[in-house]
């Protein structure tokens, strides 16, 4: 009797041996797909920075070579000194970081106290509150003009900076308390609970504890409540009267309107107006991303 010892392969070698047929690794795409893709991507890249690209080539153009369409031929910084010397855009300036400034700080405050309130404590009429805040997310700002502006009108708040702090914040508070109880979810309670047992107050707790804890939340909530006044036309022109009362967004429609065009003067100004708001982008980058994900998921 003959025994063949030949060794035998284990079962899963076959597999691990055998060539691969067809189909392809992760990852892999067809040549045509992966230029296509460049392609599109490149299409859109195009597509985003050819706005703001061509304001600024604008503004350094002469008034009468607005609409040519090709580069700079003689630059000139006239639209510049024409809008800081000969309108109000000073005054457009202050009043727009007073009303951005208080906007922010008491946004930020009451954002953040709210989010921890319904984050932590459990009373009575939090869901309505919480439902009331996201409701009011769901109206145009064209249906809510008139309301606020009689509103306003009864407080004597037209044509007052405080009256576009209230009606800013009415803006930017719901979404950010949102965003910040999503966040104060994921800071564990067990940070409160110690600082209540070293003697802290719910309020102490929240100020020393949790709040340096949450500053990726906080400074998504500051930079959304910034451009929320920083940008906003629609408000700023219908509760303000008189250029010397006008914010930088109502300002920018002195230049074009039924009865001028300066469109040289416009992108001047428009460039000017977004170098801030480039500015605080670029000191909140780092937090946006985490602050804008925080209570998307829980483990």
């Amino acid at each position: 009797m003959v025994t063949d010892t030949t060794p035998t392969a284990p079962a899963g070698a076959a597999a691990t041996t055998a060539p691969r047929r067809g189909g392809r690794g992760r990852g892999e795409r067809p040549l045509i797909a992966s230029a296509g893709l460049h392609a599109g991507l490149l299409v859109a890249a195009v597509v985003a920075v050819f706005p703001p690209l061509w304001l600024v080539v604008t503004s350094f153009k002469p008034k009468s070579d607005a609409f040519d369409t090709s580069l700079v031929k003689d630059f000139t910084l006239g639209n510049y000194r024409h809008v800081v010397q000969d309108t109000d855009f000073l005054a457009w300036l202050q009043n727009s970081l007073l009303v951005v400034g208080l906007t922010t700080l008491v946004g930020v405050f009451i954002s953040a106290t709210t989010g921890y309130a319904v984050s932590r404590f459990r009373f009575p009429g939090m869901r309505p509150l919480m439902w009331m805040l996201l409701l009011t997310q769901m109206f145009p700002v064209a249906v809510l003009i008139v309301p606020l502006y009689n509103l306003l009108a009864g407080l004597g708040l037209l044509n007052q900076p405080l009256g576009l702090v209230v009606t800013y914040l009415t803006v930017a508070v719901p979404f950010c308390a949102w965003m910040m109880k999503g966040y104060f979810d994921g800071i564990p309670v067990e940070i409160d609970e110690a600082g209540r047992v070293d003697g802290l107050t719910p309020f102490g707790t929240f100020w020393r504890l949790v709040l340096p804890l949450a500053k990726p939340g906080l400074a998504v909530t500051a930079f959304y409540t910034f451009i929320t006044g920083w940008a906003e036309v629609a408000y700023a022109s219908a509760f303000m009267t008189g250029e010397e009362n006008l914010t930088l967004a109502g300002g920018l429609q002195t230049f074009v309107n039924q009865y001028t065009s300066d469109w040289g003067s416009l992108t001047a100004a428009a460039v000017i107006i977004a170098v801030p708001a480039a500015i605080v982008f670029g000191l909140v980058q780092r937090h946006l991303v985490s602050g804008l994900t925080a209570g998307a998921t829980k483990s």
